[in-house]
């Protein structure tokens, strides 16, 4: 299988945890990733053990002339390396997530008569997977919304695939997760993050008001490298006493399900993941749209607000509204406990494995006849 996807981690983790699965399952390790140079897939891919190769690359909409014409050299270059990369890795299918390094891949899998399927981690696609969907043979999608968006026939509805170590971190206590990050139990956690780029928005925002939301909660935060040096630096000057209950890194990894377990309610931008991840842990979200991704993030931030399970806050109100809401919220525990049920509903626990199914489908050789009827 050559697995197709890039740019941000909502592309890159679900088909991470589908290979798992596969595993799991008895693939074998006959597996090619395909990204684009410079982003980061170079680095999460690699780190567990999947080869990685990348081609030239990058966006079209949106940009200067200038850089349409650049990066549109950058795409037929690109399409010359993926077509050598397929002809030498012969794949019996591919699978994409999204990005733009998903256009010359499917355009050189047309060329070599491969089969694709598609997994659409948002709700809305975008303009990569719009086209790319064209190609494909199925397309896996999250939720039921997206036939709005795309050909019914070819849709299949799986859930979005939470990595595995994300569900192990489910069923600890959360105590277990709070001790994990040193902070006391019965004291409501905020946990605050910006996807796998950060938020700058949501790093000011929270770092104005932080010194008040201690007062009377604690806050595990994620800010992103670039913005970390600054909340670094503001961290150091908070004062003695309010130490105890902030707790800022510049990414995490490996403790993803433990900050997620120990939280009462996220702020965060409304990227695929939370439509994964929040129903996952019960957890009940604020989601931030970023404003310039088009309009998938607000679509996502109104599925999961619409069902009882999350508020959406937009860019521009953060800095007047972050306080008030995540307090509100915080201190009224039955809100709490109707948006995390809301949001369990949503949960597709199996949703790996679905997409697995559906991936084998294309390559039954992959799984032995007893991993298969098993």
């Amino acid at each position: 299988m050559l697995i197709c996807g890039g740019g941000t981690g909502g592309h890159i983790y679900p088909a991470l945890a589908v290979v798992t699965e596969l595993r799991r399952q008895g693939a074998n390790d006959q597996f090619l990733w395909i990204g684009t140079q410079g982003e980061i897939e170079e680095k999460l891919v690699p780190d567990v053990g999947l080869p990685l190769t990348t081609i030239s690359g990058g966006g079209i909409a949106g940009l200067s002339l200038w850089r349409k014409l650049l990066n549109g050299m950058k795409l037929m270059r690109g399409i010359i390396q993926a077509n050598q990369a397929i002809g030498r890795f012969q794949p019996d299918v591919l699978f994409m997530t999204g990005g733009y390094v998903n256009i010359p891949v499917a355009l050189a899998a047309r060329w070599r008569r491969r089969p694709l399927v598609v997994y659409l981690p948002d709700i809305e696609p975008g303009r990569a997977i719009r086209f790319v969907s064209r190609l494909a043979s199925k397309i896996a999608c999250t939720t039921p919304a997206s036939d709005a968006f795309l050909p019914a026939a070819k849709l299949v509805v799986t859930g979005y695939p939470v990595r595995a170590e994300l569900r192990a971190a489910v069923a600890r206590p959360q105590s277990e997760a709070l001790a994990q990050f040193d902070l006391q139990p019965g004291r409501p956690t905020l946990f605050v993050f910006g996807g796998s780029r950060g938020a700058r928005s949501i790093n000011q925002a929270l770092m104005a008001r932080l010194p008040d939301l201690l007062a009377d909660s604690q806050v595990i935060h994620i800010s992103g490298e670039l913005d970390w040096p600054q909340v670094a630096a503001q961290a150091a000057d908070l004062p003695a006493e309010l130490h105890a209950y902030y707790r800022p890194f510049p990414y995490l990894h490996e403790q993803m399900g433990p900050a997620f377990r120990a939280a009462d309610l996220v702020v965060a931008r409304a990227g695929a993941s939370m439509l994964g991840e929040c129903p996952a842990f019960g957890l009940p979200a604020v989601l931030v749209p970023y404003p310039y991704a088009w309009r998938y993030q607000k679509v996502n931030a109104d599925y999961l607000a619409d069902r009882g399970a999350a508020v959406r806050l937009n860019n521009e109100e953060l800095a007047e509204q972050l306080l008030p809401t995540v307090r509100a919220l915080l201190h009224d525990p039955a809100r709490l406990a109707a948006m995390s049920a809301a949001a369990k509903v949503l949960d597709r626990p199996d949703a790996a494995q679905q997409l697995a199914h559906l991936l084998r489908q294309h390559q039954p050789l992959w799984v032995s006849e007893k991993s298969y009827h098993s």
